[in-house]
């Protein structure tokens, strides 16, 4: 949606100016590959939260991006990296920051991309994927992920309580930096992608790596995801418990991003029960 150009848009539509502007910026905060918004899309309050866009010192000597949300006041609090799907630190992955300082977490969602370019402002899903995504090695990821963690024991958070959740591009990384960081707590995986085509950038699959995951990790699952099989996500869940590891997955009826209430694959039963899993599972690990 474009900022609306004459006061005769705002008049026949009835909004105020204020109210216009307000739901043009809204939309735009989105990524743009991922338009348009659904009206489902839910914005959490950050009254009561300290939340905003920082900066912190990653790998290479790079300032990142992040976007972080903590119960204003606390301190020492349990901490989780928010790892961005596919399109990048847009306006969802913020609110999901905010629903978990909510819940009295301290969440930060660095930019993974940022060395890559910027995945908010791709046109669409070929230029995202060829130009930026396709770029970014997995090395690169979990050092500035272990930047992220480092950066928050200092600022709030508890490196001895430390979790990561990921979704879709983000889910696979959760299960990555479960088998790469030791000290992780716990992990809640959203729909990442389990096996692939190993390339020099991403040279393993998470199914590749169950022998390194000690870390209890929850996967949450659509049995309709066209882009992750059943069949892959059974023959992973059978491969953590044949190892005897602590982690679970759960299916859904439901399609890939059935979490992300401003698409159209958001599923509101499937999410409210995925969720409150989640929540539990963390509530379980961050004691």
């Amino acid at each position: 949606m474009t900022l609306p150009e004459s006061e005769n848009w705002i008049a026949t539509h009835g909004l105020s100016r204020r109210a216009a502007l307000a739901g043009a910026l809204a939309a735009s905060a989105y990524a743009a590959a991922a338009q348009p918004v659904a009206s489902t899309a839910i914005t959490t309050p950050s009254d009561g939260l300290d939340a905003g866009m920082i900066r912190f010192p990653a790998s290479a000597g790079l300032l990142m991006n992040a976007y972080r949300a903590r119960p204003a006041g606390k301190r020492n609090l349990g901490t989780i990296l928010v790892v961005q799907e596919v399109f990048g630190l847009h306006a969802w992955i913020q609110d999901i920051c905010r629903r978990l300082a909510r819940a009295g977490y301290y969440a930060i969602a660095p930019d993974l991309y940022q060395r890559q370019g910027d995945a908010t402002k791709a046109p669409d899903m070929k230029t995202l994927f060829t130009t930026i995504v396709s770029q970014v090695p997995d090395a690169q990821v979990m050092a500035d992920l272990d930047a992220a963690a480092a950066f928050a024991a200092r600022d709030g958070g508890s490196d001895r309580r430390l979790a990561i959740t990921g979704f879709c591009w983000g889910g696979r990384i959760t299960w990555l930096y479960a088998a790469h960081n030791p000290k992780l707590r716990a992990g809640v995986a959203w729909y990442g992608r389990l096996t692939g085509q190993a390339n020099p950038l991403q040279p393993a699959n998470a199914i590749d790596l169950v022998a390194r995951i000690d870390v209890p990790v929850l996967g949450l699952y659509g049995t309709r995801d066209r882009g992750i099989p059943v069949a892959d996500v059974e023959a992973m869940n059978t491969a953590l418990k044949t190892a005897g590891k602590p982690s679970s997955i759960r299916l859904f009826e439901a399609d890939h991003g059935f979490l992300a209430d401003y698409r159209p694959s958001y599923s509101e039963p499937a999410s409210r029960e995925a969720w409150a899993a989640a929540l539990a599972w963390f509530a379980t690990h961050l004691k």
